[in-house]
């Protein structure tokens, strides 16, 4: 077992290792999104014989992993014919950018105000606008999106109920408010973030949204109250399904890889995928920061459906600015450590090359990739990753950025 990542000697001290990383490793040379794919087209052929690609980022805060994760799907629709983006997003939020990106509905800025947060940001509203023109070159052979969860409460739900109460029953209005104004923050920030920023009033969201629920119930039957009823149900089920409402990351993720699933079989497109790494394993995960036991991500269900035609690729950094934090050199015995022994900015590697037998065993052997969420903290660094039985097994490719720069939120965001 040495050369696995059981230790920190094993992953920085293995010179074979090293040395397979150093040969095998090619650079890329610019990770924005509008460059030419020179530099990573023999990385674009390996991904464009698949069906779907999972481009997963180890963080939501970087600008170079977010920019290198566009710039690969842009050649994947220019050149491999992909025809649809799957994004962790609702299925309402990704009507809204599905509309703007076919038909110019909106703008890019208003169709992500209701997206999910970690969207709302520079970089996304200029790849929906790189979307939109490409489909405008092709109107008959346009590039779709679709969230994978299912439709969720936004703000506008909020405000269903509340005029619904203020139309039947304005004697509770006020009660009924004070259990809806602090739990639609949750929309802006969410409730978790909220907690380990310090700004959370104390009560758990559900309890207060189970409260709104049961006070609107009271009211007389009529058709407005049965649509209000099913709006303000859509808001308790939002906080039950949330990381704090669960308790932990870690939620049933089969239903959005039958999403993704269900939109090939019925359009018959080549699917890119963006999520976060553990949601792009094509593995069951091991104990995680967050986690209290296995967790089988969308795209374990991806690759069990798909086999080889369903290609994870996992796009990391080594450390740098994510603009709510400033992430260390990682730990020695993180995967992104051994991937800094390559002394370049940044590069891929196909852990599918050949490998001698020590190499080979670090490949399928345990692994942990540094993850960094909305509640990272630099002082708690040896939680931040993510735990792989095989690295092998869980990715296909590995992209590694040296340094990190922060995404640009949109007006009104904030890291």
């Amino acid at each position: 077992m040495g050369t696995t990542l059981t230790s920190s000697e094993s992953v920085t001290g293995t010179s074979d290792l090293r040395e397979w990383l150093r040969s095998h490793a090619r650079p890329i040379f610019d990770t924005h999104s509008n460059s030419v794919g020179s530099d990573i087209a023999t990385l674009t052929e390996r991904l464009g014989s698949a069906t779907v690609v999972g481009l997963g980022e180890s963080t939501r805060f970087s600008r170079q992993t977010f920019g290198l994760r566009e710039r690969v799907f842009r050649v994947l629709v220019e050149e491999y014919g992909f025809r649809a983006l799957a994004v962790q997003d609702s299925a309402r939020s990704g009507e809204r950018l599905d509309a703007y990106v076919r038909n110019g509905a909106g703008d890019p800025e208003s169709v992500l105000a209701g997206a999910w947060r970690p969207t709302r940001t520079g970089e996304m509203a200029a790849a929906l606008v790189w979307i939109r023109e490409f489909n405008k070159e092709h109107p008959n052979d346009p590039v779709r999106i679709f969230g994978v969860e299912p439709p969720r409460a936004e703000p506008s739900d909020y405000d269903v109920v509340l005029d619904y109460v203020r139309q039947q029953a304005p004697d509770r209005l006020a009660a009924i408010e004070s259990h809806l104004a602090p739990i639609r923050t949750a929309h802006q920030v969410d409730e978790h973030v909220q907690r380990h920023q310090g700004v959370h009033p104390g009560r758990p969201f559900i309890d207060d949204a189970r409260d709104a629920l049961a006070l609107v119930e009271n009211l007389p039957v009529t058709t407005e109250f049965e649509n209000a009823q099913a709006h303000l149900r859509l808001i308790v089920e939002f906080h039950e399904k949330s990381v704090a409402g669960q308790g932990g990351f870690a939620r049933d993720e089969r239903p959005a890889a039958d999403r993704v699933i269900e939109w090939q079989r019925d359009t018959g497109a080549k699917i890119a995928y963006w999520d976060g790494i553990a949601h792009t394993a094509a593995l069951t995960l091991g104990d995680g920061p967050a986690e209290t036991a296995e967790f089988r991500g969308t795209g374990s269900y991806l690759r069990e459906h798909f086999g080889a035609r369903y290609i994870s690729v996992a796009i990391g950094f080594h450390h740098g600015d994510l603009g709510m934090a400033v992430a260390p050199e990682p730990r020695s015995d993180l995967v992104d450590a051994a991937l800094g022994e390559v002394a370049v900015p940044a590069f891929y590697v196909d852990l599918h090359s050949d490998a001698p037998q020590s190499v080979q065993q670090w490949l399928h052997g345990p692994a942990k990739l540094r993850t960094i969420s909305g509640i990272y903290d630099p002082v708690k660094d040896a939680t931040a990753h993510t735990s792989v039985r095989s690295l092998l097994d869980a990715f296909d490719v590995l992209v590694h950025i040296r340094e990190t720069s922060p995404v640009h939120w949109l007006p009104q965001e904030t890291s």
